[in-house]
């Protein structure tokens, strides 16, 4: 599995909205009325994206949770350990959350990192020992990801929702 590069990714939405300004502008500017016109239409498409991923995120939030596990776990044991870029993305992951697997280090049992080193990663064990066998991963009993990185969203949600209506109130105030 590919993943997408974000850089690209903002620039392109970046000259997206760079075009989109000179659009208003150059409506503006010429005082036309059809620019001006496909300029507010644009943006009223994108408010209403906006609005429709938010309340798709809020009413599919549990079945998005279903997609995710059903995704995560048989690309963490097909490919960490074998794809430098996720298993790069899953190092991170477990550093900085403190945690092991998607949901422990059941994640890796049978994986192809498993195969290939027979132990787990070391982010499972908490213990300084050179391998980390199924005794110190069970002994250790680290949490998974899933459950941190839920924790972590509910945490941030007050923030994120702030700013998102922020956001919304900015766009119909300024229309």
């Amino acid at each position: 599995m590919q993943f997408v590069n974000v850089g690209y990714f903002c620039i392109a939405i970046g000259a997206v909205l760079v075009l989109l300004g000179f659009l208003g502008c150059c409506g503006a500017q010429k005082e036309s009325k059809c620019l001006l016109i496909m300029f507010f239409a644009i943006i009223m498409v994108i408010f209403i994206a906006e609005l429709a991923a938010a309340v798709v995120a809020l009413v599919y939030s549990s079945f998005a949770e279903s997609i995710l596990k059903a995704w995560a776990t048989p690309a963490l044991k097909s490919d960490y350990g074998t794809q430098s870029d996720v298993t790069q993305i899953w190092n991170t992951t477990m550093t900085q959350l403190k945690c092991c697997g998607f949901t422990n280090y059941t994640d890796f049992s049978g994986s192809s990192y498993y195969s290939s080193h027979h132990s787990y990663p070391p982010f499972c064990c908490q213990s300084n020992t050179t391998i980390c066998n199924l005794a110190a991963a069970e002994s250790s009993a680290i949490e998974g990801c899933f459950n941190r990185l839920l924790l972590t969203l509910k945490q941030n949600a007050n923030i994120v929702g702030g700013i998102a209506a922020g956001i919304c109130a900015l766009e119909v105030r300024l229309f």
